[in-house]
Parts: C-alpha cells; sequence; structure tokens
C-alpha cells in the first residue's frame, strides 16, 4: 500500500521534472549556458538549475521569459497549458491562500455543484461538508497561523457554512468514512466537540448520507495514511501540509477508490455508528460536569 502514499507524489514531481527538461532544451537549442540564461534574465543561476531538475515550479512569467530569452515564444502556449496541468495537480497552500481561504471554498463549491458522488475518508478530522460552525473555525484559524495567510476565518467559515446546503439535495450521494480518532482528538473545544458530534449523529440520517467510523479494535484491511476525497470517478484530492494534490489519473482513481472500499468495508454504519458517536460524546460531558463540580 506505499504507493497509495506516493502515486500522487510521484507523478507531480514526473510532471515538474518534465516541464523542467523542456526547459533545459529550449536554453540548448537557444546556445545558452544556463549562467548566461540566468544573467539575461537578472536571476540567480541556481535558479536555472532549479527549474531545469524539477526542484522548483515556474510561474507563468518566468516561462514568458524564458521562451522570450530563448527565441522560442511559439512554445510558450503549450509550456503554459503543462503549468496549468501541474498547478492543477500540486496546488501549494501559499499560492491558493494568498487571498485568504474563502476563496478557496468558493472554487471548492463550483466543484461541489458538478459532483453527484462524494466518497471522503478522514483519519483525523470531521471532513468540511459535515463540520458545524464552530469546528470550521478552529480548523481555519489554525491553518491561518500555521500557513501564514490572511485571516479571514469569518468569511470562510460562512462559506463552508451555505456549501452544506448540497448536503440535503437528492440528486448528491455522499459516503462518508470516519476514525474514531477523528472524533476524539482535541482538536477544538470540548464543547464545540460535543456540537460537532451531535451534528454528525444528526447528519447520518440523512437518506443520502452514508456515515461510517472504524471504531479503535478494528482490524484493519487497509492502513489509513491520510485522509483523500474522490468526486464522482474523475478526481483525488489529498491534502498536505503544504499542498493540495489533485490526481486524475485513472489508475490512480481507481487505486484510491479501492484502497476506499477497504477502509468502508471495516466501518461500522447506522445504530451501531450512532452509539459509537454517543459514547463519546457521554464521556466528553461527563469530563466537563467533572471540571464543573471541581471549579465549585
Amino acid at each position: 500500500m506505499r504507493s497509495v502514499r506516493s502515486s500522487g507524489i510521484t507523478t507531480v514531481h514526473e510532471a515538474r521534472s518534465a516541464l523542467g527538461q523542456r526547459l533545459r532544451e529550449l536554453r540548448q537549442q537557444a546556445g545558452l549556458s544556463g549562467r548566461q540564461l540566468a544573467e539575461s534574465l537578472s536571476w540567480a543561476p541556481s535558479k536555472v538549475s532549479k527549474l531545469e531538475n524539477g526542484r522548483q515550479t515556474p510561474t507563468a512569467e518566468d516561462i514568458r521569459e524564458w521562451t522570450r530569452s530563448t527565441a522560442s515564444e511559439d512554445q510558450s502556449e503549450t509550456l503554459l497549458t503543462s503549468l496549468h496541468t501541474l498547478d492543477l495537480q500540486y496546488a501549494e497552500w501559499q499560492r491558493q491562500l494568498k487571498t485568504g481561504f474563502a476563496s478557496h471554498q468558493n472554487t471548492i463549491a463550483h466543484l461541489d455543484e458538478r459532483t453527484r458522488f462524494f466518497r471522503a475518508f478522514e483519519p483525523t478530522v470531521v471532513p468540511g461538508l459535515l463540520q458545524t460552525a464552530g469546528y470550521a473555525r478552529e480548523r481555519f484559524t489554525q491553518g491561518a497561523t500555521t500557513l501564514k495567510v490572511p485571516h479571514d476565518v469569518d468569511e470562510a467559515v460562512r462559506v463552508r457554512t451555505q456549501r452544506h446546503e448540497i448536503l440535503y439535495r437528492p440528486d448528491k450521494r455522499f459516503h462518508f468514512v470516519l476514525t474514531e480518532a477523528a472524533l476524539r482528538y482535541r482538536l477544538c473545544a470540548t464543547e464545540v466537540m460535543l456540537g460537532q458530534l451531535d451534528r454528525l449523529v444528526s447528519l447520518s440520517t440523512l437518506p443520502n448520507v452514508k456515515l461510517g467510523i472504524i471504531a479503535f479494535s478494528t482490524r484493519y484491511t487497509v492502513a489509513p495514511w491520510h485522509g483523500f476525497w474522490i468526486l464522482d470517478h474523475d478526481r483525488v484530492m489529498v491534502e498536505t501540509y503544504s499542498a493540495e494534490l489533485n490526481l486524475a489519473q485513472p489508475s490512480e482513481v481507481k487505486l484510491y477508490g479501492t484502497a476506499f472500499e477497504q477502509l468502508a468495508a471495516v466501518a461500522t454504519y447506522g445504530r451501531a455508528a450512532r452509539a459509537l458517536i454517543t459514547q463519546i460524546s457521554d464521556g466528553l460531558s461527563a469530563e466537563v460536569s467533572q471540571v464543573s463540580e471541581d471549579s465549585e
């Protein structure tokens, strides 16, 4: 199963390397050394090396300047198309969130509109479409602090909450699989988590929502390496600390589909899932009560 973890990253690396190789070919065809090209562009020589060896992703302006300096402007559009494809595959959070979280939430909302069947596995957090406003606020606040991006948390929470409306649309289907750990991790205040657990119980009764919980005692058939979303049968989205991977190769989508099926097969659903959520909620409520008693 190591391939499930690395296939998307490997594909992105290969795409970046291929783009770098094409840039090198254009430089060589122009009869320029790396240092000469760097000097003509007022770049550090190391930048040319990083771009050609796939260690840095060029910007659209980098490509335009490169083709102008190598007299290969007729190749600009082809290279820019390759860059766009690469950006879709590997979208760095610093670039995606430079204007804040709300804009990215609107982008996802457009994807929501086109998607009919959502499958999501989350081992550590409650999926965005199932989050309460309080839980979402904690996630956005933490993200803004970690990534040092604009703090538009209020607007981001509002947009995410609006996205929840699609859960009630009969033309959409949802299958969520969460680990018990995702319901127990202390990622927000206890009172916020209690509200979140209550919402999960409520949403699990919707006719088009299938919610599975994998208990700690479950014997896994595939390791829960990381969370991922599968949109219809066309795209897989994986979030890392630094970027969002968008995988669209049929072999990758099929691989993640198989992993999801194996994870979903060992989850509990319906009353059993709600009973587990309620058990966790009761434990948290007891903690709150104990703290209140101790403070009196």
